[in-house]
């Protein structure tokens, strides 16, 4: 069967389908009007796969073309968090002054355990917030809690030990800085014209299109992104850019992964 031409688009089609169904009177006509109602179905069908395969095609095209031209050795992620170190009160005689006193607050949060879950992460996150209300944010949630944990969790304990969480709170000092930096409104988040400056302060440069993404990812419909949104977008992209270095062996900006390593990569973070 020979698929319709250009000219005659899907409403063509539908026209004559109506013009025809007005015509059918008799028992002959109808099975006539049968033929061609399967004629033009099939076609309309034809035509509608066609399109969904191009716009398919023009979806991945432009995903695609999102993350293309983007240099990695531009990107200057944190260094990997240390080895997580035995549970145990003394502190090391290595430790500075500054690390002592932070390992008793460490103690003072994390409990009996050592270690800080999500939740625990969210309440001290959320009660440190209430004394700054120059950041302005809706609190941090379970849920992106959850997700920084993962991203931080070297040994997959679900949970954070004295190291881990030592090196997510100096990045968060890190970044609180920038963000009050780049904040040059002073409204209390970052707006879309302020996001590529102060993700380039934080090390990663991105393109355009990327920052878009990225805009309709965290950011409110007005495009301004709040203190916690703005933190855990960051942890994310630290941590994968992290990721990204340390299977790009050669340094070639390409990596492999098979399908084990991909899905730990993205469902556990």
């Amino acid at each position: 069967m020979d698929h319709m031409g250009v000219g005659e688009s899907p409403f063509y089609l539908a026209r004559e389908i109506s013009l025809l169904d007005k015509k059918v009177s008799t028992v002959e006509t109808a099975q006539n009007w049968g033929y061609w109602r399967n004629l033009y179905s099939s076609d309309i069908i034809y035509t509608v796969c066609i399109i969904t395969m191009f716009s398919a095609k023009r979806l991945i095209g432009g995903l695609l073309d999102v993350v293309s031209n983007i240099d990695p050795s531009q990107f200057v992620p944190s260094a990997p968090p240390p080895a997580r170190r035995p549970l145990t009160n003394y502190a090391s005689a290595n430790e500075s002054d500054e690390d002592r006193q932070f390992r008793k607050v460490f103690q003072q949060l994390a409990g009996d355990d050592m270690e800080v879950s999500p939740n625990e992460l969210m309440s001290v996150l959320n009660r440190i917030l209430t004394k700054h209300a120059d950041l302005k944010t809706d609190g941090f949630s379970i849920e992106s809690c959850r997700s920084m944990v993962a991203i931080m969790d070297t040994d997959n304990s679900g949970k954070l030990g004295f190291t881990e969480f030592k090196y997510l709170w100096n990045n968060i000092k890190r970044w609180q800085a920038i963000y009050k930096t780049y904040d040059a409104d002073h409204s209390g988040t970052i707006g879309a014209s302020e996001l590529p400056a102060a993700f380039k302060a934080a090390g990663f440069p991105l393109t355009d299109n990327l920052y878009q993404m990225i805009i309709r990812r965290y950011s409110d419909e007005s495009g301004n992104m709040d203190f916690d949104n703005y933190i855990g977008c960051l942890v994310r992209l630290d941590a994968m850019c992290r990721a990204f270095k340390t299977l790009d062996k050669n340094s070639t900006g390409t990596v492999s992964v098979n399908i084990k390593e991909w899905l730990q990569l993205t469902m556990y973070s």
